[in-house]
């Protein structure tokens, strides 16, 4: 063997290790746009509103058939993945969002809109689950794969600033289809991408589906949202609304039964059973739950009360983005390897509480610098502090068979969790409105009311949230935190 052929493999090693970094970008690139499409939507509202005249008992639709069908169906995104394969998983995640994303952009009725909203929740959740377990299979080196998840946490979290942001330039510059339409050039790049640089998989094991688990679940969750929302237009002690409570509430704990019954259950309950870790989703699904409630109802504020344009209104978010990123961080590199989850978690439940309040005492002569930002700056940092130990406790522990499982529910809670709380209190948020009115006010004043009704019920349900992580967490350090994997980042 001469010198040149021992040399020749050398090359494909450096563009597998370029390829590798190349895959990222991709990746990351499709999580962006799912990301960035929860946040994006809420600075169109306003104007998508004016365009296609739904009203504001409709407007909830928007956001919680998104987050519904996303969240309710990404534990079985994950299976998918498993079955077809992890490349083919993705690209036809991406594709679909794509698909989904013209319609909405082309819709001519508030109905289609609604329905391109489900769509792109679906495909989302083949998608997801998907680029994780790329991003996990593609960096196999530890130090490689830390610097990837790290670099992917970071672009993923900035998604949602960065849909507040674009939202409020498309829609003030082009027009509120055009946060729709957006998507189509992020989809388009990632699925060549995907094309070119993702080889063929297939999966060494093809674990049943579980339907019944899957029909429990989907089905459960809709029908609580939906009894939810119709408390919106009817009244809450009207048939549909107890009847959809009731129903989904019953076929969730069918489902929660079934998990330990199922020979390849959803969503194995030994993930849940763990003190701290079924503390951090129950902490993760409150905060969520709250925190949807913010980017509804200030867009609104913001624009109809303060006559803020889209950009304005998106770039008045960033105060809170910014004390949320930087609370996480610190939480997450100092404070939870020192103090634990318990001090964190709740503390932070109180801040975002203490937020929310603040925002609930908006009134017609509130300006953005003094009624606003306060409450937005407070509300971050909470925030920041509850969600980044939530989910890093949320993983810790977790069997390598659960991973997958453990991740995919992480995501799910947050998406579930903040689509029954848009119809919650956007059922509060109404009730206030009627009564206002009923009083005498003045329209704009009557929307100030509804904001802030909703505002304090989302911080009462902080401080619950408060309360339930002092009572469930553990005290002090989590043994597991010094071999924790990579962190879940939001």
């Amino acid at each position: 063997m001469t010198l040149s052929d021992t040399r020749a493999p050398e090359p494909p090693l450096q563009v597998a290790s370029n390829k590798r970094w190349l895959i990222l970008a991709v990746i990351a690139l499709a999580q962006v746009m799912v990301v960035l499409d929860a946040t994006i939507v809420n600075i169109a509202l306003p104007s998508a509103q004016v365009d296609l005249q739904f009203t504001n008992d409709q407007r909830q639709w928007l956001i919680t058939g998104y987050a519904l069908s996303f969240g309710s169906l990404l534990l079985i995104g994950g299976r998918v993945a498993d079955l077809f394969g992890r490349r083919l998983t993705f690209l036809a995640g991406v594709a679909g969002f794509a698909l989904a994303s013209a319609v909405g952009g082309a819709a001519g009725s508030f109905e289609i809109l609604v329905a391109a909203r489900v769509g792109q929740g679906v495909f989302a959740a083949l998608l997801a689950p998907a680029a994780l377990s790329l991003l996990t299979t593609t960096f196999t080196d530890p130090k490689e794969r830390a610097k990837a998840f790290g670099i992917f946490g970071a672009i993923a979290g900035g998604g949602g600033a960065i849909g507040l942001l674009l939202g409020g330039v498309l829609t003030e510059y082009l027009d509120w289809r055009w946060c729709m339409f957006v998507n189509l050039i992020f989809a388009g790049a990632a699925f060549l991408g995907g094309v070119a640089l993702l080889d063929r998989s297939t999966a060494d094991h093809r674990p049943k589906l579980d339907l019944f688990g899957i029909a429990t679940a989907t089905a459960g969750m809709f029908a609580l949202v939906y009894g939810l929302a119709n408390a919106e237009t009817e009244s809450w002690s009207h048939g549909l609304t107890w009847g959809g409570i009731t129903t989904g509430v019953v076929l969730l704990g069918v489902f929660a039964w079934w998990q330990t019954k199922a020979e390849s259950p959803l969503l194995p309950l030994r993930i849940l059973l763990h003190r701290n870790r079924g503390g951090a989703f129950l902490a993760i699904f409150i905060l969520c739950a709250g925190m949807f409630v913010i980017f509804l109802f200030l867009t609104y504020f913001l624009q109809v009360n303060l006559q803020f344009g889209p950009v304005k209104s998106g770039v008045s978010f960033l105060p809170m983005i910014g004390t949320l990123m930087v609370a996480a961080t610190l939480a997450t590199t100092v404070l939870l390897p020192r103090i634990g989850p318990r001090p964190l978690i709740a503390g932070g439940m109180l801040i975002a509480g203490a937020g929310t309040g603040l925002l609930a005492m908006l009134d017609e002569t509130s300006t953005y610098s003094s009624g606003v930002l306060p409450g937005l700056l407070t509300a971050g940092v909470g925030i920041g502090l509850t969600m980044a130990a939530s989910m890093n406790v949320g993983i810790l522990g977790v069997a390598a068979e659960d991973s997958g499982a453990a991740s995919a529910a992480i995501n799910a809670v947050q998406q579930v969790g903040g689509s029954i709380g848009t119809a919650l209190f956007s059922s509060v948020a109404a009730g206030a409105v009627t009564t206002a009115m009923m009083e005498g006010k003045a329209p704009a004043s009557a929307a100030i009311a509804g904001y802030s009704a909703a505002f304090l019920g989302s911080a009462i349900l902080f401080a619950v949230g408060a309360v339930v992580a002092g009572l469930v967490l553990r005290p002090g350090v989590p043994e597991e935190l010094g071999t924790a994997g990579p962190v879940v980042h939001m």
